[in-house]
């Protein structure tokens, strides 16, 4: 399973790539594992105002439909429209190609609750045994 250092992670296995003000979204590849092909994604709308832990996407697979969570507040500022005719992108390049949206971050001490790459490693072990 790939845990990419540079990132953090939520309970949810959602991730967010931070980079100054800005933070990148998605699911992770634990996530898109246990779901399966993924078939569609629902994504926020470009200014959509989210909160931490709010309801952001939907994705689709052949297994099920499941929530996304923003890992931090802030203001959507792009969507990948990639998404919408490539769904299987996620499972392909969770981290890079797959990547749901972009988002201008308006309180970054929500960063503290986040996990770090070794912490999301284990708990997802723990899920696992």
């Amino acid at each position: 399973m790939n845990i990419p250092k540079n990132l953090f992670y939520t309970k949810d296995h959602e991730w967010a790539r931070i980079e100054g003000n800005t933070a990148y979204i998605g699911i992770t590849d634990y996530a898109q594992h246990s779901l399966g092909d993924i078939t569609f994604v629902e994504l926020p709308k470009i200014g959509e105002e989210l909160k931490q832990s709010g309801h952001c996407a939907t994705v689709e697979s052949v297994k099920a439909a499941s929530e996304v969570y923003a890992p931090l507040s802030g203001k959507v500022l792009s969507v990948n429209v990639e998404l919408s005719a490539h769904p299987e992108l996620i499972n392909q390049s969770a981290y890079e190609l797959g990547y749901f949206f972009s988002m201008q971050i308006t309180n970054a001490n929500e960063k503290a609750k986040l996990m770090d790459a070794a912490s999301y490693e284990r708990y997802v072990e723990g899920l696992t045994k």
